[in-house]
């Protein structure tokens, strides 16, 4: 490499200097770069990238060993993997302050939210930690960047004027049941659009979904919700097995990006802001807990892991906390 580079600057020198001149110039480079490494850092930078990647894909295969599901492993992946063309650099280079500058342009160019800057830097952390664990590096470069400190939003539930508004504004029977079962279940929506008919216990009002890392549990629903379950199924022409399935022909089974765009829709014509799946489950979660429910109870009918994720999702009704003082403190 280094013969290639002193043959490169002679042959373009070649043109401006005659004979004894080339030969100064051979001298002075041939002791110049004597003590130099000559690299090519096109071919560099190829390593380091083939690297970067085979490393990413140990760590994703890790992750997916320990249950995380396919959608979070495509998130780590895209974050990773974002970072890694935009730094650069090797795993072993990358330095702390080349992630503090990659999340602070992040924010700045994408408008990102605190929230989303925080997820970004706990999935690198993850990463790095696992590459420290793994003695690919020395030490993770993210231990020195602390939590992103996040503004504590107090964020809005369905009343029950709400919920009553959105079943008049219903279009169909199905939406009805869907409305209804997300309101007395507070199932995810990922669970929902996996249950299929033979789920439904209609004698015990409950059925079985499967949530985050395909854990099991059961959910139970009020005999509204039954009522209504039962007349969608009885209009069905289809025999597809799915519980909930697209209007139109073929009747696929419905996804959760139809289910929210449905539910938007609904909200719309009812005049409802945010309606969306999750607002139904912190609804039944701050309805729960203002009524009396235990917190370790309402962490099991959510299928949350840590009762931190339940407490989040329940917001307490503040006038309950208006009555509560006038009670105990006067």
């Amino acid at each position: 490499m280094k013969n290639k580079l002193i043959a490169d600057i002679k042959e373009a020198m070649n043109q401006v200097l005659d004979s004894s001149q080339m030969e100064i110039l051979d001298g002075v480079l041939v002791k110049c770069l004597n003590t130099v490494n000559v690299t090519n850092t096109e071919i560099g930078q190829e390593c380091s990238n083939k690297e970067n990647t085979k490393l990413l894909g140990l760590f994703i295969s890790s992750k997916r060993v320990e249950g995380c599901s396919e959608k979070t492993l495509k998130y780590y992946f895209s974050t990773i993997d974002c970072l890694l063309r935009t730094v650069g650099k090797g795993i072993e280079d990358i330095t702390t302050n080349d992630l503090r500058f990659y999340l602070a342009n992040y924010q700045e160019n994408k408008k990102s939210s605190k929230v989303t800057i925080d997820n970004m830097r706990r999935i690198f952390s993850s990463y790095f930690s696992w590459l420290e664990d793994e003695d690919y590096i020395l030490k993770s470069p993210v231990r020195r960047i602390h939590k992103v400190k996040t503004g504590k939003l107090v964020k809005e539930t369905l009343t029950d004027e709400n919920l009553e508004v959105l079943r008049d504004s219903s279009l169909d029977v199905r939406d009805l049941a869907m409305i209804d079962l997300f309101a007395s279940t507070g199932m995810r929506v990922g669970e929902l659009v996996k249950i299929n008919q033979v789920d439904i216990d209609f004698h015990e009002r409950e059925c079985v979904v499967f949530g985050k890392g395909n854990s099991e549990r059961e959910v139970y629903f009020d005999a509204r919700t039954k009522i209504h379950l039962k007349q969608y199924l009885d209009s069905r022409k289809d025999d597809n097995p799915a519980l909930f399935v697209s209007l139109s022909k073929p009747h696929n089974r419905l996804s959760i990006g139809g289910v929210e765009v449905r539910l938007r829709k609904l909200g719309a014509i009812a005049n409802i802001t945010k309606v969306h799946p999750h607002k139904f489950r912190r609804t039944l979660a701050t309805m729960a807990i203002d009524k009396g429910m235990p917190i370790e109870q309402v962490q099991k009918l959510l299928g949350h892991v840590k009762i931190d994720t339940t407490m989040h999702y329940a917001m307490v009704n503040q006038s309950n906390v208006k009555i509560a003082h006038r009670k105990f403190i006067g």
